[in-house]
């Protein structure tokens, strides 16, 4: 989170307890990966409150590193998969499934491209006016394209979505990444996650809904 140690580890404790009720949900093996969302997402936010506090202190100094690759690796690696697998397991019209996975083919040559730029350029995370800021030095010739690229994969799929409320939460996202870019540019990575997270409690209210329309077409 963007804000403290203590904020990212209370968001962390909330996102588990909606992980656990979204779990709940399940009636599906299909299911599951979009109802783990909101862990996912917590783990993030703990994640990001061990670096609070391993990089103002030098004797935590060596977790750093590692900590910070493991927060973009969940970022920039899973997410861009994660998010339209989910989605097009739950897909039940055929049309609708073609275009999710052409939206899983673009996540993952997202990720993999990532992947390699992490393997390949130098990363590090700095405390910088109350937010954590990860610096990366990515090539510049395809930071715009994969950035977009990144957004295809991530907050287009709830759109084709045949469940009615899915689309909220591409709504939700794409309004917390316009607000990210225009007031917390330098602090992209961190705080959109942070938003994101906020906004995986509609992942509760979505699986409510598949298990409501389940139980109403079996009464």
């Amino acid at each position: 989170m963007c804000f403290s140690a203590t904020a990212s580890f209370s968001a962390g404790i909330v996102l588990t307890a909606i992980g656990a009720a979204s779990i709940k949900k399940v009636q599906h093996p299909s299911q599951m990966i979009f109802a783990l969302i909101p862990f996912i997402f917590a783990v993030q936010q703990f994640s990001e409150g061990l670096l609070w506090l391993s990089i103002p202190n030098e004797k935590l100094a060596y977790i750093q590193t590692g900590i910070t690759y493991f927060y973009l690796i969940i970022a920039q690696i899973i997410w861009p998969v994660w998010i339209p697998v989910a989605i097009l397991l739950l897909e039940k019209e055929k049309t609708r499934k073609k275009t999710q996975r052409i939206l899983v083919a673009v996540g993952i040559l997202v990720s993999l491209y990532l992947a390699y730029c992490l393997l390949h350029f130098n990363i590090r995370s700095v405390i910088d006016c109350y937010h954590i800021a990860y610096i990366q030095t990515y090539p510049e010739n395809f930071r715009v394209m994969g950035g977009f690229l990144y957004i295809v994969a991530t907050i287009l799929p709830p759109f084709f979505s045949h469940i009615r409320r899915m689309w909220w939460l591409g709504v939700l996202v794409l309004i917390s990444y316009v607000v990210t870019t225009i007031f917390y540019e330098n602090y992209l990575v961190s705080v959109w996650c942070f938003f994101a997270s906020v906004i995986s409690l509609s992942v509760y209210l979505i699986m409510s809904e598949i298990r409501n329309s389940h139980r109403e077409k079996h009464t």
